[in-house]
C-alpha cells in the first residue's frame, strides 16, 4: 500500500521547509509514501532549496499563481497512492501516528470517502475546520455588518456547527459527519477521487473544498471530521475583513470570495441540500 502526500504552496519558503521537515520526521515507517509539492508562482530560491535539500520530493512548478484547485489537480494527476493526503504548506504534523490513524479509519469505514483532521492553532486551541453548506445568508453575514447582528450571529453559529460541538462534546475526539471540510488538510481514498473527479478548476480560491465535499456526498461517500488525528495549522487569513459595505469594493479577497460563491450557487442552486 502506498500513500501520496500533496503539499500546496505559494511563496512561503520558510513555512514550506517547516512543513516538509515535520512531515519527513513523522512519516509512518511501515507504509510506502511519496511527497509532491505543487508550487504556484515559483521563486528561484524555492526551486534551489527543493533541489538541494529535498531531492527525494516531487516538485511541480508554475510561473503563475494558478489557485488552489488547479495547483492540487496537477499533483493528483501524478499521485500513485491508494490514499491521498492534501495539505497546505502551513500545516505541521508532529506525531507519527497521525497518518496511521487516518489510514486506519478509512480502512475500517469503507462508506467514508474523505476525512479532515482536527486543526490546532499554535496555542493548542481548536481551529474551526468543518462546516454546514453555504447559503446566501452565510455569505452575506461573513462579508458584511450583518454578521454582527443577532440574526447574523445565529446564521454563522449554525454554519460553524456550534450546536453539534456543544451537543456531542467533540473535544472527546468523536468522529462526526459534516457537510464539508476546510481544504487546508484533507485525507481521501483514491478510488473515491477517481469516481467524483478533481477539484473544479472554475474556482480559483474559496469554495473549491465545499464543492468537492458536496460531490463526495452526491456520489454516495460520507464526509467526516476526524479529530483523533491532529495537525497544527499556522493559518494567516489573507482575506481578513472589515465587515463594512466598502469591503465589497476594495478587498481583493472579498471579491474573489463573492465570485466563487456565485459560481457555487449557479452550480448547486440556492436550496440547501442535506446529504447526511
Amino acid at each position: 500500500m502506498k500513500i501520496s502526500i500533496i503539499i500546496n504552496h505559494h511563496q512561503t519558503l520558510e513555512v514550506l521547509q517547516l512543513c516538509l521537515k515535520s512531515l519527513l520526521k513523522n512519516l509512518p515507517e511501515n507504509i510506502e509514501s511519496e511527497i509532491i509539492v505543487t508550487d504556484s508562482e515559483t521563486q528561484e530560491e524555492t526551486e534551489e532549496i527543493m533541489r538541494e535539500f529535498f531531492p527525494q520530493i516531487i516538485f511541480i512548478t508554475s510561473e503563475k499563481n494558478i489557485g488552489f484547485g488547479k495547483s492540487v489537480n496537477r499533483a493528483l494527476k501524478k499521485a500513485q497512492g491508494k490514499y491521498i493526503l492534501i495539505i497546505n504548506a502551513d500545516i505541521v504534523i508532529d506525531k507519527k501516528e497521525t497518518i496511521e490513524k487516518m489510514i486506519g479509519y478509512l480502512k475500517n469505514n469503507p462508506e467514508v470517502g474523505i476525512i479532515g483532521p482536527k486543526l490546532l492553532n499554535i496555542n493548542n486551541t481548536r481551529q474551526v475546520s468543518c462546516f454546514r453548506f453555504y447559503t446566501p445568508a452565510v455569505i452575506a453575514c461573513r462579508r458584511t455588518f450583518l454578521g454582527k447582528t443577532k440574526w447574523g450571529k445565529k446564521v454563522l453559529s449554525h454554519f460553524l456547527m456550534d450546536d453539534v460541538f456543544k451537543k456531542n462534546n467533540l473535544e472527546k475526539d468523536k468522529p462526526i459527519f459534516v457537510d464539508w471540510l476546510m481544504g487546508s488538510a484533507l485525507f481521501a481514498r483514491r478510488e473515491a477521487i477517481e469516481k467524483i473527479g478533481y477539484f473544479d478548476k472554475r474556482f480559483f480560491m474559496y469554495l473549491e473544498d465545499t464543492d468537492w465535499c458536496r460531490r463526495f456526498w452526491k456520489a454516495g461517500y460520507k464526509v467526516v471530521y476526524f479529530p483523533q488525528a491532529r495537525m497544527y495549522h499556522y493559518h494567516i487569513q489573507a482575506s481578513k475583513k472589515k465587515g463594512g459595505i466598502f469591503d465589497l469594493f476594495f478587498s481583493k479577497y472579498t471579491r474573489i470570495h463573492l465570485s466563487s460563491a456565485i459560481k457555487y450557487f449557479l452550480k448547486w442552486g440556492f436550496k440547501k441540500k442535506k446529504f447526511n
